[in-house]
């Protein structure tokens, strides 16, 4: 019993040695059901929550499954909570089911009590209309469908809604067997099963969810998979206008769609078409705090068979309260990971979805779907000055002083010597310290306030090989399409920001032209809050197997000196 690698303790946590012989065996068979909250070097700690076991429910996993695994690799057992909960949570999923009932909708609870009892809650209760408690029935108005679900959640219960969804208008489309480009295209198998198991052949039971995949996985494919199923008018969300411009070219590309079949909605332009791309940054817009979001009518403007949120981690608050009321139309949401830092996991299930298909990040490397990466965190001491200026100042400000530590810039030139002739992006949090370093090394620097034009202008120069390294701001976060990218150096970053330490490493992932790898760095000022929040930043990537060495930055000076 004592080297079995699993330890379970009774606040809902697992720990497992990294040094164990099965780690990578349990880290993978971990990930569906729990997730990562804490790294160190020789201990992980993972906690399994209501929504992550919901999320495994859906995937098609049970109770009994899970507890086994449990139990086959617990080194001291299972504590007798710990098992109730994850059975409890597990007998939640299916309890409630929502569905049509003429021009309303009917709540069945199979537990009739239950449904008596939850009743007490004002907010639930202002929700339905009329009630058969003893059938365990409760009708409610179809507008409501979103808002019941969300509060059923909150009160620890998901909905199975197989209410159906609204018919929007036809529009046939085919994915093209040879792309404009003269390329060879298909949906790649694990894009193949990922539109499968979102459209579920177009019954009540699919229609709504999440795909998670990996940053160079394909998630525009599966889009766009998803769009030649359900054959209808498709409204598609993206980050930013540079993300809205890559799906028209790529649906341009690899579609029957021509140009005039698909519309920008935008900051430039408001075309409304049958597929329509736009941004949460135009829906979120406002004058002022008290007026409304002036653009929220895009969604009703257009009979939308399907709505596709592309990044659907960085969905906004708004966005969400709109989303509520568009409950009857099929929805896909497409992210590499469903980490949401401020906790709005559960809205992303009730709201768009569960998880209905998720790839593994090493096992689409091991199949040669993405590039290998070797990541490595660069420490940098602070000079004499600043530690001063560091001790003496508050927490957030110590945070600012280390990630913009100016002795970064010396270890930033010995990896770019190390990578002389290769693709390097430098990416920062702070526009003072990436202008400080445009202004030394005399790289193109991209930032927010430049016009999408000239952005466009220096990715183009970059894929063509004219500008071999690019500075860049957080934009480089999401949605930039750089396929020969292979060097990726994080300066500084948002604080303990998970998702944005694995959109990152996502910019060097896809396959390369030669079949090489991709080395991701990561900067942090050693002994600091800089070194802390980097340990939280990469937990995600390292549930998903990705292990970062430690390299002094001295070795890498000494390095370039050799």
């Amino acid at each position: 019993m004592s080297d079995l690698p699993l330890i379970l303790q009774s606040d809902l946590t697992v720990v497992l040695e990294t040094a164990h012989p099965r780690f990578e065996e349990m880290r993978d068979r971990l990930l569906p059901f729990a997730e990562l909250v804490k790294s160190p070097e020789h201990l992980h700690t993972y906690r399994v929550t209501p929504v992550s076991v919901w999320n495994a429910a859906a995937t098609g996993r049970t109770a009994k499954e899970v507890l086994a695994f449990l139990r086959e690799n617990s080194r001291y057992g299972v504590p007798a909570n710990f098992e109730s909960e994850v059975r409890g949570w597990f007998e939640r999923t299916g309890l409630f089911v929502l569905a049509a009932d003429g021009a309303r909708l009917a709540l069945q609870c199979r537990r009739p009590r239950l449904l008596r009892q939850l009743l007490h809650d004002p907010e639930l209760k202002s929700l339905v209309s009329d009630l058969d408690l003893d059938g365990g029935v409760a009708w409610l108005e179809r507008g409501q469908r979103g808002l019941l679900k969300q509060r059923l959640v909150k009160l620890g219960y998901p909905v199975e809604d197989r209410a159906g969804y609204l018919e929007g208008s036809a529009l046939p489309l085919r994915l093209r067997e040879c792309s404009l480009q003269g390329k060879v295209f298909g949906l790649r198998p694990y894009q193949v099963d990922a539109v499968a198991a979102f459209y579920q052949n177009g019954s009540e039971q699919g229609g709504s969810g999440v795909v998670v995949l990996p940053c160079g996985g394909g998630k525009t494919m599966v889009g766009m998979g998803a769009m030649a199923a359900v054959g209808m008018h498709t409204l598609v969300l993206t980050p930013n206008t540079v993300a809205l411009r890559q799906w028209r070219s790529e649906l341009l590309d690899k579609t029957s769609l021509s140009a005039e079949q698909i519309g920008e909605y935008s900051g430039d332009l408001k075309q409304i078409r049958p597929v329509t791309l736009s941004t949460y940054q135009i829906l979120t817009y406002r004058r002022s705090k008290e007026e409304d979001f002036v653009h929220f009518s895009l969604f009703s403007k257009g009979n939308w068979g399907l709505i596709i949120y592309d990044e659907v981690h960085l969905l906004p608050a708004p966005v969400f309260r709109a989303t509520a009321e568009l409950q009857a139309r099929r929805r896909l949401g497409l992210t590499a990971t469903l980490v949401r830092e401020d906790g709005k996991e559960d809205e992303v299930f009730s709201l768009i979805g569960p998880k209905r298909y998720d790839a593994p990040w090493k096992d689409l490397e091991r199949r040669g779907f993405i590039a290998p990466v070797q990541c490595t965190e660069v420490r940098v001491g602070l000079d004499e000055e600043r530690k001063i200026q560091y001790l003496a100042a508050s927490r957030r400000q110590q945070f600012r002083i280390a990630a913009e530590n100016p002795e970064k810039a010396r270890a930033l030139r010995a990896l770019l010597a190390r990578h002389q002739g290769e693709r390097i992006l430098i990416i920062g949090q702070y526009l003072s310290q990436l202008q400080s370093l445009y202004q030394e090394l005399g790289y193109p620097l991209i930032t927010g306030r430049m016009p999408t034009p000239e952005r466009e202008r220096l990715y183009q120069a970059f894929r063509d090989g004219k500008e071999p390294v690019l500075l860049i701001s957080k934009v480089g976060n999401f949605a930039i399409d750089l396929p020969d990218a292979n060097v990726a150096v994080q300066i500084s970053g948002t604080f303990g920001s998970r998702q944005e330490e694995a959109q990152r490493l996502g910019r060097i992932l896809r396959p390369k032209s030669d079949g090489g790898g991709a080395s991701f760095y990561s900067l942090v000022t050693e002994g600091s809050a800089d070194q802390d929040y980097a340990e939280k930043r990469q937990r995600f990537l390292t549930e998903q197997g990705y292990a970062y060495s430690i390299l002094p930055a001295e070795a890498i000076l000494e390095e370039q000196a050799a």
